[in-house]
């Protein structure tokens, strides 16, 4: 059976597309011999192309001049460049694109802690058993209080102290007891600041004051020695600077002509002792409410803090 030339030709262009996943392009011939492709499959074809940065427009099939609309070789070749990997970030597919988008405002919105910086707080006293229970070591007790309500350690030993290291609430703290007498507590609570660069606004002193009333609170923002040598000491060996906050424990005055040494080496009796408790317990919340919530807040506390006899 014989085939009309045109109806063969018509026959052949159906085959080829139908045959080929790619269109065929209208090349220069000096082109065609730069690139060595006189003849070649298509997918061969567009691999040279690509390699040669040009870009040329669709053709029709043996046709010379642009297709206006898309055809079936348009098709056949966005299925065959779709098996070829794209590394191009703007080529991810809609639903990594929005996981990635998702992603990154969670972590926008994740509101991070706040960093709070650490806390050292020193109680004045002496060591051994001959000064323990004595007014002169209540900071000493104060400290031990803390430590017991917190559930700090206090069983190292650096920089000349007892020392500890734990948690008010988030907050991280350094609990200390130095261990070279009253009169030489600058050394110990010196060598401390220094080594872990602590500002001194961060550093609470506790200590015994003659001048207040029998377990009785008073914080202070910053102020001078008063007397008392544990603090002059402190003082000293902060280069002068008084600017760092401090809660006095009351102890009173001698009675009668009592020798003031004497008496802050006196021990206390049983009902000093309770008083003295309700105390401790009432500056544990005092110190929270500085570390947590600020100086005023813990002030305004302490100050307004009514005694035990008048709470009972």
């Amino acid at each position: 059976m014989l085939i009309h030339p045109k109806n063969q030709s018509v026959a052949l262009r159906k085959k080829q597309s139908l045959s080929c996943p790619l269109p065929f392009f209208s090349i220069p011939i000096f082109l065609k011999k730069k690139m060595r492709v006189s003849s070649c499959p298509a997918a061969a074809l567009t691999s040279s192309i690509a390699a040669s940065g040009l870009r040329f427009p669709f053709i029709n099939l043996h046709s010379s001049s642009p297709s206006p609309s898309p055809s079936l070789s348009f098709f056949c070749w966005k299925r065959s460049m779709s098996q070829f990997p794209i590394h191009s970030s703007s080529a991810s597919s809609p639903s990594s694109s929005s996981a990635a988008d998702y992603s990154t405002m969670a972590n926008e919105s994740v509101i991070k802690p706040k960093q709070h910086q650490p806390w050292l707080i020193v109680g004045l006293g002496n060591p051994g058993k001959k000064y323990q229970g004595t007014r002169h070591n209540v900071g000493f007790e104060m400290v031990d209080a803390i430590a017991n309500a917190e559930g700090i350690s206090m069983s190292s030993v650096s920089f000349r102290a007892l020392f500890g290291k734990g948690f008010i609430g988030n907050v991280p703290v350094m609990l200390a007891k130095p261990q070279t007498f009253m009169n030489s507590s600058g050394e110990s609570v010196g060598a401390i600041v220094s080594y872990y660069k602590i500002p001194l606004k961060q550093v609470l002193l506790i200590y015994d004051d003659l001048d207040l009333p029998f377990a009785k609170l008073r914080l202070l923002p910053k102020g001078g020695h008063g007397g008392h040598n544990g603090m002059r000491s402190v003082i000293d060996h902060f280069k002068g600077s008084r600017d760092f906050p401090r809660l006095r424990v009351g102890i009173g005055r001698p009675p009668g002509k009592m020798d003031t040494i004497n008496f802050v080496l006196r021990p206390f009796n049983k009902q000093e002792r309770e008083e003295l408790d309700f105390t401790f317990q009432h500056g544990i919340d005092a110190i929270r409410i500085l570390l947590l919530e600020g100086f005023d807040r813990s002030a305004t506390f302490v100050n307004s803090a009514r005694s035990m006899e008048q709470c009972s």
